[in-house]
């Protein structure tokens, strides 16, 4: 009996995945992590401040007693229940919970997955861009088109052309990030208005991702509540990862009751652990601790415009979230330049420049404690 070689089982797999996995899944990439061993880790949105020592001992003792031989059981309820009264969530809404948004963004995809009729179109999600990678994944992985809309030069909606694609396309899900990955503005609320009235007339659903939402000076859901039948096809979600709980991977989506309804029914069955809600439960019973986190951040984003300002060669644009997008001017790529200078020194941003071509030369910087923000300024201005 011959042993197979590894060539030989190399070839083998090979040849099953080239029978059983999708073709359009072999020629994609997965989502890429930044190494950050030993780095300022200013790439990826967090919160960079811990618990306080004495909520962590009161959050691991309150953990430790956990029944992790059980699943999770209807204290998920007193989460969600916990969550619409901390959102502020309008009569007549429902709430259902994702393992983090990206979760929520596959499921919505997936319930809205209509099977076609011969010569119809495939359902279609629409987004503007550039804008947060999960949309247009979602509708890869989920088979369905994407249309992505490009943005004005500085970043705001092009509403006549939104109108115009959502018109003439009629997608299942028109995607509007409130404020938006990765270029951290806020959209003009009357664009807003106009584009949700016109995915309104489609027959689509929009979901307006408010991710930021601790960093931002506006809600859409005043909008909802101020205008609840022009709004009766919007999901609004949010995540607890920008709150302060990026590890714990919990997010949420509100809506009408019987949309929210339809959604749920594609959701795994205890896709939320115990260990998931109890964290959520136990932040939001110190709510002013992260609130004062958010503060503390919003105070280090104004000092930390003021300073890019300042430098010579960087554009920096407004923000309503815990990250500024930079454009660094220059002959060649400046913008690789800067984020090799700046890892080399010991601190991690993100280069965002081959993005979308209205992102060249840009880098997105993630808003830290004010020691790591003096570091990335120094690094920064020593890289230019």
């Amino acid at each position: 009996m011959t042993q197979d070689t590894p060539t030989d089982t190399a070839s083998a797999v090979n040849a099953l995945i080239g029978r059983r996995i999708r073709q359009d899944v072999q020629s994609m990439h997965a989502y890429a992590i930044q190494d950050s061993k030993g780095m300022v880790k200013l790439d990826a949105m967090e919160n960079p401040h811990r618990l306080p020592a004495d909520l962590q001992e009161a959050l691991g003792k309150r953990l430790g007693a956990l029944a992790f031989n059980r699943y999770p059981d209807g204290r998920v309820n007193d989460l969600r229940q916990a969550l619409a009264t901390y959102a502020g969530m309008p009569q007549g809404f429902d709430l259902m919970l994702g393992n983090g948004s990206d979760e929520l963004i596959s499921l919505l995809a997936m319930a809205c997955d209509v099977p076609v009729q011969p010569g119809q179109a495939k359902p279609a999600i629409l987004a503007p861009l550039p804008g947060f990678v999960m949309y247009a994944m979602s509708a890869q992985l989920q088979g369905l088109d994407f249309i992505g809309v490009p943005l004005t030069a500085d970043f705001e909606l092009d509403v006549p052309a939104m109108v115009q694609a959502i018109t003439e396309q009629q997608p299942a899900i028109v995607y509007l990030a409130y404020p938006n990955n990765p270029t951290a503005n806020l959209w003009d609320e009357a664009d807003m208005v106009r584009v949700v009235a016109a995915a309104k007339a489609a027959g689509s659903i929009v979901a307006i991702d408010e991710a930021y939402q601790p960093f931002s000076s506006r809600t859409y859901l005043d909008v909802i509540r101020a205008n609840p039948a022009d709004n009766s096809h919007v999901l609004l979600m949010r995540t607890l990862s920008k709150f302060g709980l990026a590890g714990v991977r919990l997010g949420y989506m509100m809506g009408p009751t019987a949309l929210v309804a339809q959604v749920d029914k594609v959701r795994p069955p205890y896709n939320i652990s115990v260990l998931n809600y109890e964290c959520a439960l136990f932040a939001l019973e110190h709510a002013d601790v992260f609130a004062a986190q958010a503060a503390d951040l919003r105070a280090q984003r104004s000092r930390l415009l003021a300073a890019l300002r300042a430098l010579p060669g960087v554009k920096a644009w407004d923000s309503d979230a815990n990250m500024v997008l930079i454009r660094l001017e220059g002959a060649g790529e400046p913008a690789q330049k800067v984020f090799d200078g700046m890892k080399a020194r010991g601190v991690l941003v993100k280069n965002v420049s081959k993005m979308h071509p209205l992102l060249a030369q840009c880098l997105r910087l993630t808003v830290g404690t004010a020691d790591e923000n003096t570091r990335m300024l120094k690094a920064l201005q020593e890289s230019l």
